[in-house]
C-alpha cells in the first residue's frame, strides 16, 4: 500500500463525498446551517479520517481509533441521509444508491480494522 489514493475505502469515501454535495445545492436554503452543513461535513470528514489513519498506519493504536472515527462518521452520514430522504430533498432511488455506496464505504473500512497488518 504506496498511496493513500490507492485505498479504495478512501478513493470512494471521496466520491460519496461529492455526490452527496452535488446533491445537497439543491436542499432548502433553510437547511444550510443544519442538515445540509451536517451531511456534507460528516461526508467530508470520513475522507480525513481515513487519510489521518493512513498516515499514523505505522502505529497501530493510533490508525485504529482514527479508522474508528472514520467508520462513525460513515455511520452519521447514514442517518443524515435517512433525514434527507424523510424530509423528501433526496429521491427513493438517490437515497438507496446512496445509502449502498456508504455501506460499501462501511464494510471497506470494517475489512481494515479486521486486518491492519495488511495496512501497517
Amino acid at each position: 500500500m504506496g498511496k493513500l489514493s490507492e485505498l479504495w475505502a478512501y478513493t470512494k469515501a471521496v466520491d460519496l463525498a461529492m455526490e452527496i454535495f452535488e446533491i445537497s445545492k439543491r436542499f432548502p436554503k433553510e437547511e444550510l446551517y443544519s442538515l445540509t452543513d451536517q451531511l456534507r461535513r460528516c461526508s467530508r470528514s470520513v475522507c480525513a479520517n481515513l487519510a489521518e489513519a493512513y498516515r499514523r498506519r505505522a502505529y497501530p493504536r493510533h490508525f485504529l481509533s482514527k479508522l474508528a472515527d472514520s467508520d462513525a462518521e460513515n455511520s452519521e452520514t447514514e442517518v443524515w441521509l435517512k433525514f434527507a430522504f424523510k424530509c423528501g430533498y433526496i429521491t427513493s432511488p438517490e437515497y438507496k444508491s446512496l445509502v449502498s455506496k456508504n455501506e460499501e464505504i462501511g464494510r471497506l473500512i470494517g475489512d481494515i480494522i479486521k486486518n491492519p497488518e495488511k495496512y501497517c
